[in-house]
């Protein structure tokens, strides 16, 4: 194995182009995916800070919000660091989407955006997430109340369709022209395939020729080069990576160097030093400290991935009580394994059950 941890060192000769989306202009088109349970507000300023251009909170209900629950209104707290960023709302009544826009509005959030993409069953049973796409006509009404509710920038992210005998994204994006939306994200999958297949980028190339609107591209987008690779050859107006940043916290630096033309940053232990405090330090500021240790838990975990000695490691934190040990472990772990990680676990699958 080498001991230069960089899987991301050519650069890719582009010309670039303001990066729009409707009324904001990013410094770059690469955007953590919003992934419930994951992208809450500790894990949107640190990834702010590893350099995602915009953020999008996890699934939030507007149901939840209808009920006033305190959990559901504390989800729409956040950090002015995190700007950019929207809410995501999903529902299944037109009264609690508008009521849900508006409350989103309230918290001061830049844009509200709306989850017509989600396969879980319990959430489609009621006609909410991807149901919400079988019917475009009527989805178009929703959406245009919903737009004329608020006064900020109403977005939604979809899949390519139900399943394979009715892919209607293009119809759906058409619906939301109407109805006034101002940006739509792609996921390359039906509902039907979940998160298992690989995501269609041709069919997101496609949507993107024939749409009136812009078109952020959703799937499989596990390193920096695969990220900077599919939005240029499929001319999306930006990408969003979901699990890829899970694995490998840096590589929205990273893609956004391949994207201007220039090397991608060598990672450094010093640079797994200062994730560990920055992470340590936004979840000390929001959750109790038995919450922040198990939320760290999962993410050391994640990080962990391809470095030798994962498994062990992986082992030993989710059995540490302490969170001072917990810490010390994860530091220690990384100071002994960087120089070897294999670089190569970066494109194999991961969390496939989980998130694009």
């Amino acid at each position: 194995m080498s001991a230069t941890p960089s899987p991301v060192s050519q650069p890719a000769v582009l010309a670039l182009r303001p990066v729009k989306l409707g009324p904001f202009t990013l410094e770059h088109p690469f955007i953590l995916a919003p992934m419930a349970g994951i992208t809450n507000s500790p894990y949107r300023r640190l990834m702010r800070r590893m350099g995602s251009a915009l953020m999008v909170s996890e699934l939030i209900s507007a149901n939840g919000m209808e009920y006033a629950s305190q959990r559901t209104l504390g989800m729409l707290k956040f950090h002015e660091e995190e700007r950019l960023l929207g809410h995501q709302i999903f529902g299944d009544t037109t009264e609690n989407l508008i009521r849900g826009a508006q409350k989103v509005e309230e918290f001061g959030a830049n844009f509200v955006d709306l989850n017509l993409g989600c396969p879980v069953p319990k959430i489609v049973k009621k006609g909410a997430g991807a149901a919400m796409c079988r019917n475009p006509a009527q989805l178009e009404k929703v959406l245009k109340a919903m737009v004329e509710s608020v006064k900020i920038p109403v977005t939604i992210k979809i899949r390519t369709g139900w399943d394979d005998s009715a892919r209607n994204a293009l119809e759906v994006i058409q619906a939301a022209h109407q109805a006034g939306i101002t940006w739509v994200a792609v996921h390359g999958r039906t509902r039907a395939q979940g998160y298992s297949g690989e995501a269609d980028w041709e069919f997101i190339g496609n949507l993107k020729a024939k749409s009136p609107l812009p078109i952020i591209g959703n799937g499989d987008l596990s390193t920096a080069e695969r990220a900077v690779e599919r939005m240029t050859t499929y001319g999306v107006d930006a990408v969003m990576i979901g699990r890829g940043a899970l694995r490998n916290p840096f590589i929205f630096r990273q893609a956004q160097a391949l994207w201007e033309g220039r090397t991608a940053p060598v990672t450094t232990l010093n640079d797994y030093l200062e994730l560990l405090q920055s992470q340590r330090e936004t979840l000390k500021g929001y959750f109790s400290p038995k919450l922040a240790a198990l939320h760290a838990r999962k993410f050391l975990a994640w990080y962990s991935a391809g470095f030798p000695g994962g498994s062990e490691f992986r082992r030993n934190v989710f059995t540490l009580v302490q969170e001072e040990d917990l810490w010390a472990e994860a530091r220690g772990f990384f100071e002994r394994s960087w120089r070897t990680r294999d670089f190569r676990h970066l494109a194999e699958p991961f969390l496939m059950g989980g998130h694009g």
